[in-house]
């Protein structure tokens, strides 16, 4: 039976990432075959030198603004587009609230998650934490309890937090990435053989998901092999 496997690059601190998967999901909804399609979130850090927590001296809006060398008042038009774009993808942003961090971690509790059969709850309740609720995705102790709320176990997650595990898939991920040249996020492979870079419309999608199926064959279903987000920022 046909079956199609979806890997999605993307990082917790990116807004382009979590509209990306509002619009991949719109556009399951109306895929016919929907429930036999399965979605892997894989790990790529926008800034992978961040501090775990950063120490909040710099409000978004002006950290946006060095990284782009432009002005505060210009930094907080982008934001502003930004919150009316999610907002018409049912998304509420509050980049106000937003406590930037380390990332890593967060990509370490997804693995876990696949693991236990939750990833897409957890990568749900991660995003809407940062993008929507302040908390600071860094801190290993609000992971844990936010994994927790999604269906993890928190005092697995804290413990598997306190050692090394899924480090070395973290960086596998990343290296695929970089192997296949994906430089910004999100970041979606369909089947192994199709590719949509960025945060497209819906129907970019639906078009996408109806040409994979067509072609999947199914003993090659599952194979592994707009608006982006870049290390250097989104645009």
């Amino acid at each position: 039976m046909k079956a199609l496997r979806i890997d999605v690059w993307s990082d917790i601190a990116c807004p382009w990432c979590y509209v990306g998967k509002r619009r991949l999901e719109a556009a399951l909804r109306d895929f016919p075959h929907r429930d036999r399609v399965q979605v892997i979130w894989r790990a790529f850090e926008l800034d992978a030198s961040a501090p775990r927590v950063r120490d909040g001296s710099q409000s978004y809006a002006e950290r946006l603004a060095t990284k782009y060398g432009t002005s505060p008042e210009r930094a907080g038009t982008m934001i502003a587009r930004m919150v009316a774009v999610a907002k018409a993808d049912g998304l509420d942003f509050h980049f106000e609230k937003i406590r930037s961090g380390n990332t890593f971690d967060a990509h370490r509790v997804l693995h876990l998650a696949k693991e236990r059969g939750v990833q897409g709850a957890v990568k749900e309740r991660l995003l809407r934490a940062y993008m929507t609720e302040g908390e600071p995705i860094g801190d290993p102790a609000t992971l844990g309890r936010l994994a927790g709320e999604a269906g993890l176990d928190a005092g697995e997650v804290d413990a598997m937090l306190a050692g090394d595990r899924f480090k070395d898939r973290v960086r596998a991920d990343e290296a695929e990435a970089a192997e296949g040249g994906i430089s910004g996020v999100p970041f979606f492979v369909l089947g192994g053989r199709y590719a949509v870079s960025g945060a497209q419309p819906v129907h970019v999608f639906a078009t996408a998901l109806e040409r994979t199926w067509a072609e999947l064959e199914p003993e090659a279903a599952g194979s592994e092999e707009g608006a982006v987000c870049g290390p250097d920022g989104c645009a």
